[in-house]
């Protein structure tokens, strides 16, 4: 039977990108979702995937969410921690909300939704956890504070929780993405944009499917030896 995969923040951008290459693995597919209903709903049934719609945020509403997913499709076997917000702002004017905002969904929802698995791939003796994190928790980035620091705390949540997972057979791997043609980064006002490009020495965005790509491999049995790893994809923009 094939394994079942959940994509948090799915039906756009980098989530969307992955949510359908898992599909095109092999997996069963389901994607989460805070957004508009009726174009997540479209997303999912145009491509054969299960949409289920709460906020990483609450941990009570992924209790319930993951309960559904493993009643509908089966236990969650692979976890891409993708959903993520940005609150910029300089940090002399960044308020308490704004730093709660991003600390809420891009790091303790990670706790939130990999709580939920997390027990049923130790008995199962498989999992794999796939956390999108940013060039910009690596290197920070100006007016992204709490982004780099919600970032940051992914790869040390990656990590230590790899070292716990390991000899249950479950991965912990964190991927750092650079600048991805998603729809936020075209929002970005050309002139901004372009020397953003200028930037990154492959001389161009990166697309989502590019990091879809690194998804499925990090899922795959044939990465089972990889563990704890920062898998950077940025155009050699920031080298570690």
């Amino acid at each position: 039977m094939a394994r079942v995969a959940v994509v948090t923040g799915g039906t756009r951008g980098i989530g969307a990108a992955t949510a359908l290459a898992l599909r095109e693995a092999g997996y069963r597919v389901a994607v989460t979702f805070v957004g508009s209903v009726e174009a997540s709903a479209e997303f999912a049934n145009r491509h054969g995937l299960s949409a289920y719609r709460w906020s990483v945020t609450d941990y009570e509403a992924c209790v319930k969410g993951i309960a559904q997913i493993e009643a509908d499709l089966g236990p969650v076997e692979v976890l891409v921690n993708n959903a993520g917000i940005t609150r910029d702002a300089m940090f002399h004017k960044m308020t308490p909300e704004a730093w709660h905002q991003v600390i809420d969904t891009n790091l303790t929802g990670v706790f939130n939704m990999t709580h939920q698995v997390w027990g049923g791939m130790r008995e199962r003796g498989f999992g794999r956890v796939i956390n999108i994190s940013s060039i910009n928790g690596q290197k920070g980035q100006i007016g992204q504070v709490n982004y780099s620091a919600a970032k940051a705390g992914l790869i040390g949540f990656t990590k230590a929780l790899a070292q716990e997972g390991a000899r249950f057979g479950i991965t912990v791997n964190t991927i750092c993405p650079g600048y991805v043609a998603t729809e936020m980064v075209r929002a970005v006002p050309e002139q901004v944009l372009q020397k953003i490009v200028d930037q990154i020495p492959v001389g161009r965005l990166g697309e989502p499917e590019e990091i879809a790509r690194c998804v499925t491999f990090l899922a795959s049995d044939e990465a089972g030896f990889i563990t704890g790893s920062t898998l950077t994809a940025n155009g050699g923009q920031y080298l570690v």
